[in-house]
């Protein structure tokens, strides 16, 4: 991983993918539809849930549907362009 989001802190960054990866996995249906589009089991998923590559993904999964955006925002108390700006700073 490379500069995290401005003022940020890589740890906080990899914390609020963390916190967006546990809301999305806090829904049954979610977490299914995460897995199914991410190509990821949970096994994988647990092994490599700290990898960039995966991180990044799991974040596309939650900007890719506005609905889960605005939700997941609302949810973890951060606004939608801080999760795009958390993206944006992973892995560049």
């Amino acid at each position: 991983m490379s500069a995290p989001y401005p003022n940020h802190s890589e740890e906080e960054t990899v914390a609020l993918a963390l916190n967006v990866v546990a809301w999305a996995l806090s829904d049954q249906t979610r977490a299914e539809r995460m897995l199914s589009l991410t190509g990821l089991d949970p096994q994988t998923l647990r092994e490599n849930l700290t990898k960039t590559a995966t991180l990044r993904a799991l974040l596309d999964f939650v900007l890719d549907h506005e609905p889960d955006l605005i939700a997941c925002a609302a949810a973890i108390g951060v606004k939608p362009e801080t999760i795009a700006a958390a993206r944006r700073s992973i892995g560049t």
